[in-house]
């Protein structure tokens, strides 16, 4: 027997469609509609509302075999088949995580093919996998970010069933598993749960309608929302979450919505034996995402930081525009790395106000910030999709790793990133909708026309190649420089562990730097890192045992001559 059960505040009646027969359902006082039936393994089915004849899929679905708009299909946890009772899971903080997106990772684009590389990303020396959405929404590829149905796997991938083969397939191989999750909006095409209740509040933010997660009858959509949260983890075995932009979570009642997530995963965490972490990305530079609940924080584990991804690419770049107008100096990155936040209770010019607060670094260690030279937003939301790879030289992607793998942060890498890959990560959809199609199209050109692009360049999500042009070209690890950078991502992310009696507190770190001559030193514990971000050879007052180098550095008894877009590792002397 299969029971059905649905929460349906809204429709004063609701019925279960099963192969067009449709099927009483009981209403309780809470607003859920129940019923047991005894159907077969993947029986299609979904819900009537109302006098309206169109079936519409189960907000709770845990497969859509046949896209979003379609009926639901009945699936069974107990069909997936695991070998990781071994698995002892572990913690995301001071880890080396590597974000990718399942459908451009390989040229299948399905959760098995990405198992043939697990073996790269081992080799590699990462700790955690971290998954772009892999929730369903509309079309066949996407970035996975417009999800309609939070409880389904994307069927394209290899559905739930292919997603627990991966999982199980990254535990055997001592990779835990991240997933990216999106609580803050519904996508624009197969959205039907405003027709079941009030999962939307009248507060905008940028992508539409924000979730009612503070207003009436809200307690069942955070419900929803947390069940869902937790459910990745229980079901699929995920070590984890990384809950995309929180700061669109609008929440005004007094225990917010992260700390309830934080408090619900925790006690999840100690029911399983293992640990669970959640990864926030937000932008308000605010410690109390990351400060422990027992301290008044929300009890989150860690967050992106956009602000040391920012002083360090403008640093090596050059690139100012936009909201890299504020960043750009040796001293903003040399502020940024030791205090974690840059705008921290000061003036943000992009802002036009102030941002930010700051950082105890006495209180919350380095490693709850998230450190990183690109990410899907930072490559995917440029014109093009353009990598530093593509505008940079080798010197300068090496300095880049260089300050992100040897900070005291919790490091992360983006697909591709490790060998200097050459293709594009552009913005690509497959709408359904025509309408919702072209006003994507016609949203993103004007969008970048805005800021001097020129409209025809800029790729149309909707246009399949932009798609196929963002899948990476893995026949690249057969040449060089590629292999070059590659070998030097694994030497930086081996000497992390001789770093790691540094202890993770900023208050330990010891920053150098030369403003006019633009080199900058960075004393962790046992190391000392100096790279040299200009053109020109600088002399460097370091000395010592050169650990590791990019370019061809003369370490004398008290300097350091580095060539242009250079860097060294050295022992110093004791």
């Amino acid at each position: 027997m299969t029971d059905f059960a649905v929460w349906a505040p809204t429709p004063a009646v609701v019925g279960l469609d099963i192969a067009g027969v449709a099927h009483p359902m009981a209403r309780s006082a809470d607003g859920w509609w129940r019923t047991t039936l005894d159907v077969a393994p993947d029986t299609r089915y979904g819900y009537l509302l109302d006098d309206d004849p169109q079936v519409l899929p189960d907000p709770r679905s845990a497969r859509q075999p046949d896209g979003v708009h379609a009926r639901s299909a009945v699936w069974d946890e107990a069909s997936l088949t695991w070998t990781d009772d071994d698995w002892a899971g572990r913690p995301a903080e001071g880890a080396v995580i590597y974000e990718l997106h399942v459908g451009t990772f390989t040229p299948a684009g399905t959760f098995d093919s990405a198992i043939d590389k697990l073996d790269h990303l081992v080799d590699l020396g990462v700790d955690f996998v971290e998954l772009m959405p892999v929730n369903a929404f509309s079309g066949v590829h996407g970035w996975g970010y417009d999800g309609v149905l939070w409880y389904a796997v994307h069927e394209p991938y290899g559905g739930p069933n292919g997603l627990a083969r991966f999982v199980d397939a990254c535990h055997g191989r001592g990779l835990g598993v991240l997933i990216d999750a999106v609580f803050n909006h519904l996508g624009p095409s197969g959205n039907y749960l405003p027709r079941f209740g009030p999962y939307l509040s009248d507060t905008r933010n940028p992508w539409g309608n924000a979730i009612n997660i503070d207003g009436p009858d809200s307690d069942e959509v955070r419900r929803y929302i947390i069940d869902c949260a937790l459910r990745w983890m229980r079901v699929f075995h995920i070590d984890g979450l990384r809950l995309d932009a929180v700061h669109a979570l609008v929440d005004t009642t007094a225990i917010n919505i992260l700390e309830e997530l934080s408090t619900e995963t925790d006690a999840l965490a100690a029911q399983l034996g293992r640990p669970l972490s959640l990864v926030a990305e937000s932008d308000r530079n605010d410690p109390r995402t990351i400060t422990r609940r027992e301290d008044g924080g929300y009890g989150i584990t860690a967050q992106w930081d956009d602000d040391i991804h920012h002083a360090i690419h403008t640093a090596v770049s050059g690139e100012r525009q936009g909201y890299y107008a504020d960043f750009g100096s040796m001293a903003t990155l040399a502020t940024t790395l030791r205090n974690g936040f840059f705008h921290a209770a000061t003036y943000s010019s992009f802002r036009r106000r102030r941002h930010g607060r700051p950082l105890p670094i006495s209180q919350i260690p380095a490693t709850r910030l998230l450190a990183y030279t690109c990410t899907h937003d930072q490559v995917g939301n440029r014109a093009l999709g353009d990598r530093p790879s593509q505008n940079l030289t080798a010197g300068q992607l090496a300095i880049k790793a260089a300050l992100v793998l040897l900070s005291p942060y919790t490091a992360m890498l983006f697909m591709g990133e490790e060998w200097g890959a050459r293709t594009p990560f552009q913005f690509f959809t497959s709408h359904e909708d025509p309408q919702v199609a072209r006003a994507t199209a016609e949203g993103r050109k004007a969008e970048f026309a805005e800021h001097g692009w020129n409209a025809d360049e800029i790729p149309d999500p909707q246009d399949p190649q932009t798609f196929q042009r963002s899948k990476l070209a893995w026949c690249e690890l057969e040449e060089q420089p590629h292999l070059q950078l590659l070998r030097l991502y694994r030497a930086l992310i081996g000497l992390r562990t001789e770093i790691d009696p540094a202890g993770p507190w900023l208050s330990q770190l010891v920053i150098d730097y030369d403003e006019d001559r633009r080199w900058i030193a960075m004393h962790r514990g046992p190391l000392l890192v100096v790279c040299n971000l200009s053109e020109d050879t600088v002399s460097v007052p370091a000395s010592g045992e050169l650990v590791l180098a990019w370019g061809s550095p003369t370490v004398g008894r008290e300097i350091t001559q580095l060539p242009g877009h250079t860097f060294a590792v050295l022992r110093p002397a004791r």
